[in-house]
């Protein structure tokens, strides 16, 4: 059976904190999350999407979750310029990351700041690795019903934040020595001054 819960359900963080997979409403667009600091967990997230060599991005509450994580201060404070809106940004990201980063020099991570239930759940798991709630190769669920049919009971449980319909993935970027590299243009903006062609 399907379990269905809210964020403000103390179960959700519990689940989580445990190691579970689940569907919840981003930022962004659905999501298939677990726990960033939780190799177990991520390995599972990625054999769920059948993703190799092509990792997810990491969603925190501050720049002081990502830096627990793992990743260089100077790097995000570099970054951090870029994080007004759903604006991922590639970061270089060490060895001892290679499980989140399926083994790639960078990482994609963005610093969220609403939904306010997303943040608060942030605060409190830790900052969680996402990739798209879809199967490889068809369109991201717009509802939890469409995120269902993609993964059913293969995931843990299902947060329902209503149609996400229109909503775009993140922007991302990579920050080079002469200025923002646009990789993919979704819901977030860069200052032409930062973008380079």
């Amino acid at each position: 059976m399907v379990t269905q819960l809210a964020f403000d359900d103390q179960q959700l963080v519990t689940r989580l904190v445990r190691g579970e997979i689940g569907i919840v409403p981003t930022d962004t667009i659905y999501g298939l999350v677990c726990r960033a600091t939780d190799p177990t967990a991520v390995v599972q997230l990625y054999a769920l999407k059948h993703r190799e060599n092509k990792p997810g991005t990491i969603i925190a509450a501050d720049t002081q979750q990502l830096e627990a994580l793992g990743l260089a201060r100077d790097h995000l404070e570099q970054a951090s310029e870029s994080w007004s809106g759903p604006v991922s940004v590639l970061i270089p990201a060490s060895d001892q990351l290679s499980y989140l980063t399926q083994s790639k020099p960078e990482l994609a991570c963005r610093v969220v700041s609403g939904p306010p239930q997303l943040l608060e759940l942030l605060r409190v798991v830790g900052p969680l690795l996402t990739t798209s709630a879809n199967a490889p190769g068809e369109p991201p669920a717009n509802t939890v019903q469409e995120a269902q049919r993609y993964f059913d009971e293969s995931v843990d449980f299902y947060v329902d934040g209503g149609d996400l319909s229109g909503n775009l993935p993140s922007t991302l970027v990579r920050i080079t020595a002469t200025g923002t590299e646009v990789l993919r243009s979704g819901a977030g903006t860069i200052s032409t001054e930062q973008e380079t062609t």
